[in-house]
């Protein structure tokens, strides 16, 4: 999902409603200011580069 023409108020009252959950009017704002954070950062980790040698490991050990 390409964030920069995505109008995060519409992204959460449409979710709201898919979700069948209600909103209340004074969280709205702090629900959609979260969302913007959330982009913010997962931009952040989605342009990070990584070299084409790296492969997923099929077992995580710790």
């Amino acid at each position: 999902m390409e964030g920069k023409g995505l109008n995060v108020g519409e992204y959460v009252d449409l979710m709201a409603l898919l979700l069948d959950l209600e909103l209340r009017d004074e969280y709205r704002d702090g629900v959609i200011a979260n969302f913007e954070r959330i982009m913010a950062i997962a931009q952040v980790v989605n342009e990070f580069p990584l070299p084409e040698t790296i492969e997923a490991a099929s077992i995580f050990e710790p």
